[in-house]
């Protein structure tokens, strides 16, 4: 199963495209515009995005350039009336997997999703470049933490627990993982490195780190990230 943003300012046909792929078990969200879709995208892990052109806000074109700029490597695929070379041009350099021209075969499309979601190798959406936490957004690209009062940086290590949270989101991440994967280090002396830089994570991304609502402890296990 995947998560899928369709990006579509035609109520019918973003229904019609969200009925079908859920009978097909994905998950999909819907946005009605480019700046609905952005946030949609990174408020959780995405494997793919299906996306017009012609939106009320900001274009496809525009949406597909900064996800791109901020680092996201999921699959998108254009979804649009403009069939001009020109566009179809334009998409692809801006970094779109595949231009789909309005109207099209309901097969063929799903055939091409499919297809797109094959090719990025099932990698997990998780490992994307960012992601919402309260009023704070994480960028793992630049290991920067964007709150309401400015820029926190993250450490190395710091931000490579959070990537290993956040493609785990809501499930326990044991400490001996962290170790093994991050330090290449078994559970010893350790084990206390990744309680520090875990203590250090609330300090910039909980509003209280006393009473810490993201990175929870998972008692004898390790932790694991709530959005």
């Amino acid at each position: 199963m995947a998560r899928i943003v369709i990006v579509e300012d035609e109520p019918e046909l973003a229904l019609g495209l969200r009925d079908n792929l859920e009978f097909e078990g994905h998950q999909v969200a819907c946005a009605a515009d480019g700046k609905t879709g952005l946030r949609l995208v990174k408020q959780q892990p995405t494997d793919l995005v299906l996306l017009d052109i012609m939106l009320p806000d900001v274009d496809g074109f525009e949406v597909c350039r900064r996800l791109r700029a901020a680092g996201y490597t999921m699959p998108i695929v254009i979804l649009s009336a403009r069939g001009q070379e020109i566009d179809k041009v334009r998409g692809l350099e801006l970094g779109a997997d595949d231009y789909v021209t309005k109207p099209f075969s309901l097969r063929e499309l799903l055939a091409r999703l499919h297809a797109a979601l094959r090719r990025a190798g099932g990698a997990p959406a998780a490992r994307q470049a960012g992601f919402a936490l309260g009023d704070r957004q994480v960028d793992l690209v630049r290991q920067m933490v964007i709150t309401p009062q400015g820029e926190v940086p993250l450490g190395y290590y710091e931000s490579e627990i959070l990537r290993m949270l956040y493609e785990h989101v809501g499930e326990a991440v044991p400490r001996a993982d962290m170790l093994n994967r991050i330090w290449g280090v078994g559970v010893g002396p350790a084990d206390r490195t990744v309680d520090n830089h875990i203590v250090s994570l609330r300090r910039k991304l909980e509003p209280d780190p006393a009473k810490p609502r993201h990175i929870l402890t998972a008692h004898a296990v390790g932790y694991k990230l709530v959005l």
